[in-house]
C-alpha cells in the first residue's frame, strides 16, 4: 500500500465520528506511514551480526540483520526479542533445545532466556525489540554494538 500526501493546509488534530476519535490528516507524522522495502534495505549492507534500524514502533525499533555462523550465548534482563526470518534458515539455540526457523516464521525470546542465534547459510532477519536492547545482551565483546546505524 502506498500513501500520498494531500495538500491540506488545515491542521485538524482530531476527527470525531460518533464515539470514536482519530487523528485527522495532517495531524500525524507522515514519515511513520512510509513503507519499508526490506529487500532494498538488506541490499544496502553486507556485514553479518550488525543490525540496522529501519523503523520505529512505539518504544521499539524494527531492525534488519544478516546472520551467518554462530553468535554468542547471551540473554536480555529486561527485553523480549522477536526474530522473523525473511530468507535463509536459522536455528535459535536455547539451553533446553533448539528451534529451527524458515522464511516467514518467527520466534519471540522472552527476557531472561539464554539463547544463541545460528545460521549455516546467510539468513536475513527482521528484529523487533525495545530501543534499550543491546545486541549482545548481558555479554560485552567485539560484536557488541552500542549504537546502531539507521538505514
Amino acid at each position: 500500500m502506498s500513501f500520498r500526501r494531500r495538500n491540506d493546509p488545515i491542521q485538524r488534530p482530531l476527527v470525531h465520528t460518533g464515539h470514536v476519535r482519530c487523528l485527522a490528516p495532517g495531524a500525524y507524522d507522515w514519515d511513520m506511514l512510509e513503507k519499508v522495502d526490506l529487500a532494498e534495505k538488506l541490499s544496502l549492507f553486507d556485514e553479518h551480526w550488525s543490525p540496522k534500524i529501519v523503523a520505529e514502533l512505539n518504544d521499539a525499533y524494527v531492525k534488519v540483520v544478516k546472520f551467518q555462523d554462530e553468535f554468542v550465548w547471551h540473554h536480555h534482563d529486561d527485553e523480549d526479542e522477536l526474530f522473523l526470518v525473511v530468507s535463509g534458515r536459522m536455528r535459535m539455540e536455547l539451553r533446553d533445545g533448539d528451534v529451527v526457523l524458515e522464511p516467514g516464521e518467527l520466534i519471540v525470546v522472552p527476557k531472561g532466556v539464554e539463547h544463541r542465534p545460528v545460521a549455516e547459510v546467510e539468513t536475513h532477519v527482521v528484529l523487533i525489540e525495545p530501543k534499550t536492547t543491546l545486541n549482545t545482551g548481558n555479554v560485552r565483546n567485539d560484536r557488541t554494538l552500542d549504537e546502531l546505524d539507521r538505514i
